[in-house]
């Protein structure tokens, strides 16, 4: 696969800090997201600031954690926006590597010709250098992304990046993440635990107007009226009975309360010329 190249890189020796030589270009408007300097869909290479950083398969709380996040936020986007997994962005002239998942506008940004910079991006740290975790937010954050968030499965914890303390703040878990890009707010909590994300996911499809959502509630309200008007024919047929017969046995009240329609008709017929409650409510 072809790669894209902006003008030509100027290759420095190694930072202070460690790490491989970095990638430095003439200076510039920064370099169009989609323009990579690693191989994408090929090899696991990222760039993150210079640094060659490999890209590893998960273990399990990983993996499980990947998915659920990608479960929970998939049916929160609203519409004109487009969840994203493992999307390559060229972050800067040094940095160019994806998050776990990521929100962007749908269609082309009519400024670049080209898609939109993502909006918000997640990343699931198990096993993952913090150091690495903390400069792609730093990173992202400078090339306009408005929000990242790192979920944190060993500490089980959701955290957001903070500009301006420099560090991960962690989230109430009890509490919401609210977002333009969200139909609805969804509870953080719903990021770490499966009960919780699958009710989440339920009420983003709700609000959404999702049809078999719909038609869920629709069939259940048909079936609540039903209800409603069997409720009616119990009482009605209790009152009566007991109009004609006095006090009801417990045995009587408990048959009378698991009848369905059709039973409730035919007992309610035979009071007119039955001559005692065993002959109102014995067998056909």
């Amino acid at each position: 696969m072809a790669v894209k190249n902006s003008p030509p890189p100027v290759l420095l020796a190694p930072a202070a800090r460690g790490g491989g030589a970095a990638l430095r270009f003439p200076p510039a408007e920064p370099p169009p997201v989609d323009e990579h300097v690693v191989v994408p869909e090929l090899t696991r290479d990222e760039l993150i600031r210079g640094r060659k950083v490999v890209a590893q398969p998960a273990l399990e709380p990983h993996g499980d954690a990947h998915s659920l996040v990608n479960a929970v936020i998939g049916p929160h986007v609203r519409a004109g926006y487009r969840p994203s997994v493992d999307l390559l962005t060229r972050v800067s002239s040094g940095s160019n590597f994806a998050t776990d998942l990521s929100i962007r506008r749908e269609g082309t940004d009519p400024e670049t010709g080209r898609r939109y910079l993502e909006e918000l991006s997640f990343e699931i740290v198990n096993e993952q250098s913090m150091r690495d975790v903390r400069e792609k937010a730093e990173d992202l954050l400078a090339r306009g992304v408005r929000r990242f968030f790192a979920v944190l499965v060993k500490r089980g914890e959701v955290a957001e990046w903070s500009a301006a303390k420099g560090e991960f703040e962690p989230l109430d878990l009890d509490g919401a993440l609210d977002d333009p890009c969200f139909v609805r707010p969804l509870k953080v909590r719903a990021l770490l635990e499966m009960a919780a994300g699958e009710v989440e996911i339920a009420r983003a499809l709700e609000q959404k107007g999702n049809p078999e959502i719909e038609a869920i509630k629709q069939r259940a309200a048909r079936e609540g009226q039903r209800e409603g008007q069997r409720e009616g024919q119990r009482e009605m047929l209790l009152d009566l009975l007991r109009a004609r017969f006095g006090e009801l046995p417990a045995a009587a009240l408990v048959r009378v309360a698991s009848a369905n329609a059709e039973t409730l008709h035919a007992w309610a017929r035979r009071l007119l010329t039955a001559g005692t409650l065993d002959e109102v409510l014995g067998e056909s």
